[in-house]
């Protein structure tokens, strides 16, 4: 009789189940006391539908997009969802089968086509998927779904219907952007891609949608490139997720998860393969990371090194008498950041993943100081000079400047990732508090508050429960910058479970205020937003 052993979060699994639209939003059961001024819209993006007849997606990042609300006004509580009509889901469900290849599943030519016709589609290039299952963000008075490709979707966030598929690659040059845009007061929207030049040249673009203006244009229709980023290698690009944004500076680092180009090209026409599949390290390299002027868009040329390191998520970033202070998430190696992406492979065999956190090097929330006055004669000197921080920067003969973190946060098998802050407040500003979903051999198993100066930390945590990325929400008369509350999608999907919810937490201490409890599963959420009433 054979044994078969579950990894420790028993039914993690379900979260990866299809869920099916709601015609209307439903009413959820309130315990607790809900703060009298909160009004808005919790919206979240993830995936819902894993199987398309008789063919299933095998990764968490390629189920089709499915958009969550949890509105909250005048002390009450709905919940609604549906699927984000993009061409990818539109074109599964009319032909029953999986049409556009995704992050981790390769779509199989129509087998309703010869294959003299099969054989000439490959000419017609690369079909990008636009599954905008990632995130949500206003761009002037509209608001897009989105992934990390050249589409972005506009939806409506009150009846969550899509409107219209937008290709940004009609107004900027870029190939891709992420989908962490920054978002100023101003309602300008910041954010980076990549770009295939002449001759396979590649570099980052980072591009701007200014805010909506009086002549009630379009601001998709405005956007326009600021700075461009160079990269280290011509045919490898490396993996962008996130970026870095301070009132006057951009900062881009630049890591050693590569996509190998020119497998990438070929992956569909040649050899059938998905995005994954062109992933590769380049460790040699380190971390090169890149400067540039918000306004000028004049690129520093100065030579940033670090040992390397991968980065899904930027914490902030922000000035300090001639310093740039750049907090991230890292994952040391490799072999790490891959397994992490395995762990979403829906078919991955729970044991084997256990096994590979057991033994991956540890996460880490480090702090690196970026100088910015560089003096010729400061060779093998520390050029840091603020005295709350043990990170260095070292300027070398080869003008170099080699950068070593301080640790910030640090645990066995737990990393500190979907770091969310006070944005509005103090996004690219000096900062105390950081709050971040817990990953425990990869699960999410604990929402935590990392105090940034002090290394203070406070968790909230139920057993058999899975929280998503915390939002945090100011109160209208805050003084502190902890003064609000946060917001994350819970679900417990274990035998016998206990209802999904809406958790709404102190933001101070972490202590549960209320939460608003759905009889009805939800799947797995990446990011979101709230919409303020």
């Amino acid at each position: 009789m054979s044994c078969r052993v579950e990894h420790p979060a028993g039914g993690y699994k379900k979260l990866f189940e299809t869920v099916e639209e709601l015609a209307t939003p439903m009413s959820v059961h309130i315990t607790g006391r809900l703060p009298t001024w909160l009004s808005g819209s919790l919206l979240r993006c993830g995936p819902g539908l894993f199987e398309v007849g008789s063919e299933q997606f095998y990764h968490l990042f390629d189920g089709q997009a499915l958009l969550h609300k949890f509105e909250i006004k005048d002390g009450h509580v709905t919940y609604h969802r549906r699927f984000v009509k993009t061409d990818a889901y539109v074109r599964a469900m009319t032909e029953k089968r999986i049409v556009i290849t995704e992050f981790g599943t390769f779509a199989y030519p129509d087998p309703c086509k010869n294959i003299f016709s099969r054989f000439f589609s490959y000419f017609k290039g690369i079909e990008v998927t636009d599954n905008a299952l990632v995130n949500i963000y206003p761009v002037g008075e509209d608001f897009y779904a989105c992934t990390e490709t050249n589409f972005i979707t506009k939806v409506n966030p009150e009846t969550l219907e899509t409107i219209k598929k937008v290709d940004l690659c009609n107004y900027v040059s870029i190939n891709g952007v992420t989908a962490h845009p920054h978002i100023e007061n101003d309602g300008s929207v910041y954010n980076i891609g990549n770009c295939f030049g002449k001759y396979f040249a590649f570099a980052y673009n980072v591009i701007k949608i200014p805010p909506l203006q009086a002549d009630k244009e379009d601001p998709v229709t405005k956007a326009k490139i600021v700075v461009q980023f160079p990269c280290s290698d011509r045919f490898m690009p490396s993996y962008v997720h996130s970026f870095g944004m301070t009132p006057n500076y951009l900062v881009f680092v630049e890591q050693p998860v590569k996509i190998n180009l020119l497998k990438f090209l070929s992956a569909w026409s040649i050899w059938g393969a998905n995005y994954m599949d062109c992933f590769q390290s380049h460790e040699t390299m380190g971390v090169w990371i890149h400067v540039a002027e918000k306004h000028t868009g004049e690129y520093l040329n100065i030579k940033y090194r670090a040992a390397a390191f991968n980065i899904f998520h930027h914490i902030n970033t922000y000035e300090d008498n001639g310093f740039l202070i750049v907090d991230v998430c890292c994952w040391k190696g490799f072999e790490f950041i891959y397994n992490y992406l395995y762990l979403a492979n829906l078919r991955a065999n729970w044991e084997e993943v256990k096994k590979m956190a057991e033994k991956a090097p540890q996460p880490e929330v480090r702090r690196y100081v970026v100088p910015l006055d560089i003096q010729k004669n400061d060779v093998g000197k520390n050029l840091v000079s603020l005295p709350y921080t043990t990170a260095t920067a070292t300027l070398s003969s080869d003008e170099t400047i080699w950068l070593e973190p301080e640790v910030l946060f640090s645990g066995p098998r737990q990393a500190f990732e979907f770091p969310q802050i006070n944005y509005k407040k103090y996004g690219g500003k000096d900062y105390s508090y950081a709050y971040g979903l817990g990953l425990n051999n990869f699960i999410p198993d604990r929402l935590t508050k990392l105090n940034v100066k002090t290394k203070e930390t406070w968790v909230w945590q139920e057993p058999n429960t899975y929280p998503s990325e915390p939002l945090f929400v100011a109160s209208p008369d805050a003084t502190e910058e902890d003064d609000g509350v946060l917001l994350s999608i819970a679900v417990c999907p274990a035998v016998g479970h206990k209802p999904s919810f809406m958790l709404i937490l102190n933001a101070k201490d972490m202590s549960e205020i209320a939460r608003a409890e759905v009889d009805t599963d939800i799947p797995v959420t990446f990011h979101g937003m709230f919409k303020e009433a």
